[in-house]
């Protein structure tokens, strides 16, 4: 998938074969809405069609803090976006023993990403200046 990008003519005149990949990324995807319907069907007796409605805000947590930058370039599922996912659903059960306020969440959620931006910005930052070529004036010796 990540071979295609967000140029799928630009990935098939380079050789890839984005049918198939595209087709496989669809059939993967499928598995594993399957598979989660199944476990949800197995723990609670029925599905509804609402049943994860608005955790986006999660996974994007979770793949903030599993060290994907959101501002493009890298990202890895193994083991980042995993971890990332458990530290979130860590926090989230962790509100739910502790009792705290359902709409809390999302605030705690925000303030989680917010500290995952920052520092990854402040990475950025500093793998870019390291990056930079450092060009010393000469030292002419006294005569």
């Amino acid at each position: 998938m990540r071979a295609i990008g967000g140029n799928v003519e630009a990935a098939r005149r380079a050789g890839v074969r984005t049918p198939i990949v595209l087709g496989s990324v669809y059939l993967v995807s499928g598995f594993c809405a399957a598979l989660g319907a199944i476990v949800s069907v197995a723990q609670l007796g029925a599905v509804s069609p609402t049943f994860g409605n608005q955790r986006e805000f999660a996974a994007i947590a979770a793949a903030a803090l599993g060290g994907t930058s959101l501002f493009g370039g890298r990202g890895s599922v193994l083991p980042g976006a995993l971890l990332g996912a458990v530290l979130i659903q860590t926090v989230e059960s962790g509100l739910v023993i502790v009792n705290a306020d359902p709409y809390l969440y999302p605030m705690v959620l925000a303030l989680i990403i917010l500290t995952a931006v920052l520092l990854d910005s402040v990475r950025q930052r500093l793998l870019a200046g390291l990056s930079r070529r450092r060009i010393r004036p000469v030292e002419v010796p006294a005569p």
